[in-house]
């Protein structure tokens, strides 16, 4: 259920809508795809890029800590409530982004709400091995992650017939009706969130100090630890990080992509968001199945493998016949890598441990720097090149190299079942 709140957030507001918005605002108020910003003149695109990287730094800076000091205390579900009412109201905050008078908002808010969704998963993704038995971590993880496609998509649907009909909704403009939308969201991120609380297990209170956060570093510093001693986790959080730079990347930016590449108009780049959506929750469900039946490291190579593919096909794709395509292939690899990614990683931590969010903090520190490194080089590369073709194609390397790493994973856990015998 948590899946299901929060992903209205990946798809209203990094996916689909609010970067529809945020370029029209931009584009209207200059007449072209440069902005004025602290005394600088850049792309739209890339500033939007650049305050992505800047949110997901932030946190993968501070998880560590928290994540440690909540390991020590019991209060993971608190910080997550944290996160929680960080992300959701800021998506409210989004209402008042207005006009290129107010960019500097619309970037605060958007930044902030990076910020709580991102921080909030490193404590939901660490309740995984505490509620599930190890041999349905795949089929649990993937379940969250088509609910969350489903939930999303529901209100996306409910947010698209308000801004095309604002008239018959006593909106003034389309613009009132999509800023509007934004308030949906952190309403129903909120309530959502009141279920995965209330059946959420409490931690077990391990007691206080005087310095908290001096034991918060003590845990983080064990974990790094038991990563010396541990080395396929640590293979698979090199390769997870290279290949998540790669499927966050274009997560995040293939509507800019759209637009500023192909010239889509914004009805279709959403439709096509929407059919990634509900591919991608088939795809969670898929890859599940072949991971049980030929191991998890086969099912990721196997998407990763497509994942180049698609680098390389977004190179050369100039007609929206090709893109609906495209986003098809990315819908049904993107539920799976990411579903099987959180499963292999918690099939790999040490057995008896209760650590759990401390050693999830590693994974979503991963996850984060992941993207600030992704987003970062990708709009370096269009602010340099002047392209986002060769943006996308560089990212086939950060592929490459996470399926390299990944096959060098020697675990009997994460390989053919069949294998084991």
């Amino acid at each position: 259920m948590y899946d299901w709140a929060n992903s209205v957030y990946s798809l209203v507001i990094t996916s689909a809508i609010f970067p529809v918005y945020y370029k029209a605002v931009a584009v209207t108020a200059t007449g072209s795809d440069d902005i004025p910003f602290l005394g600088f003149t850049i792309k739209n695109s890339v500033l939007y890029s650049y305050a992505l990287s800047f949110s997901f730094l932030v946190v993968a800076a501070m998880l560590p800590l928290l994540s440690g000091v909540s390991d020590y205390t019991g209060r993971k579900k608190q910080f997550m409530k944290v996160f929680v009412f960080t992300g959701s109201l800021s998506c409210m905050g989004l209402y008042f982004f207005t006009g290129i008078e107010t960019l500097w908002w619309g970037l605060l808010c958007s930044v902030m709400a990076s910020i709580g969704y991102s921080g909030s998963l490193v404590f939901y993704d660490a309740f995984l091995p505490e509620i599930v038995s190890e041999d349905r971590y795949d089929e649990v993880s993937a379940r969250g992650y088509s609910m969350g496609y489903y939930g999303s998509v529901i209100l996306m649907v409910v947010c698209l017939v308000l801004v095309l009909n604002y008239n018959a909704f006593g909106f003034r403009s389309e613009g009132e009706a999509t800023r509007f939308s934004f308030l949906l969201v952190g309403v129903w991120w909120i309530l959502f969130s009141l279920v995965s609380f209330n059946v959420l297990p409490q931690q077990v209170y391990r007691g206080r100090t005087e310095n908290i956060w001096t034991k918060g570093y003590y845990e983080v510093l064990k974990v790094w630890r038991s990563l010396k001693s541990t080395p396929d986790l640590k293979r698979f959080l090199t390769s997870f990080f290279f290949y998540n730079m790669g499927v966050q990347t274009v997560m995040y930016l293939a509507t800019l992509f759209g637009t500023d590449v192909l010239n889509l108009p914004s009805e279709k780049l959403i439709g096509t968001i929407l059919l990634i959506q509900l591919v991608a929750a088939f795809g969670a469900w898929l890859f599940a199945r072949v991971s049980k039946q030929k191991g998890n490291a086969f099912a990721l190579s196997f998407m990763i493998t497509c994942w180049i593919g698609v680098c390389f096909a977004a190179y050369f794709v100039n007609h929206e016949v090709q893109f609906y395509a495209l986003a098809t292939v990315v819908g049904m690899i993107m539920g799976g890598i990411q579903s099987l990614s959180r499963a292999t990683y918690a099939k790999l931590i040490p057995e008896n441990t209760i650590d759990h969010a401390s050693y999830f903090s590693f994974y979503d520190v991963t996850y984060n720097l992941s993207i600030v490194f992704g987003t970062f080089s990708y709009g370096l590369i269009n602010q340099l090149t002047g392209s986002m073709r060769n943006s996308a194609l560089a990212l086939a390397v950060y592929f490459v190299i996470g399926l390299v790493l990944l096959n060098q994973i020697k675990s009997s856990d994460i390989a053919s079942p069949r294998a084991k015998f």
